[in-house]
C-alpha cells in the first residue's frame, strides 16, 4: 500500500460510520468497506474507493452490507451514492492524502 492510500484510508476511518451519520446516531467507529460495483470477479475497488461502516452496517447487523447487499442498498441507498457522500463531507474537512481542495488549500505541510 503507497503512503497517499494509507493516508487516505486515515482519513476515511476517521469520518466515522456514514449510515450511522446520516441517521443522526453520532460518531461510531468505522470500518473501511471497499465498494463493490464496477468490480471484476475477485477484484476489489481501489482504496479510493471506500467508505466507512461501523461492524454492524458493514459486516454483523440485519441489514448489513456483507449480510445482504440488497436490503443494505434499498435502505441506504448506492455504495456510490454513499461515496459520493463520503467525498463531500472530505471536500469539507480535507483529507491528507491531497485528494481534497480543501486540503490542500489549508495543509501546507504534505
Amino acid at each position: 500500500m503507497k503512503l497517499k492510500e494509507k493516508l487516505h484510508l486515515d482519513c476515511i476511518q476517521a469520518l466515522g460510520c456514514i449510515i450511522c451519520d446520516l441517521a443522526g446516531l453520532g460518531d461510531r467507529p468505522a470500518e473501511i468497506h471497499h465498494i463493490k460495483d464496477h468490480c471484476g470477479m475477485g477484484r476489489k475497488a481501489t482504496h479510493f474507493e471506500t467508505i466507512p461502516l461501523c461492524p454492524e452496517h458493514h459486516r454483523h447487523g440485519p441489514d448489513a452490507y456483507h449480510v445482504s447487499p440488497k436490503e443494505f442498498t434499498e435502505k441506504y441507498g448506492t455504495q456510490r451514492e454513499l461515496l459520493q457522500k463520503v467525498q463531500d463531507e472530505l471536500n469539507i474537512t480535507g483529507c491528507k492524502c491531497g485528494c481534497t481542495s480543501a486540503f490542500n488549500e489549508s495543509f501546507s505541510g504534505f
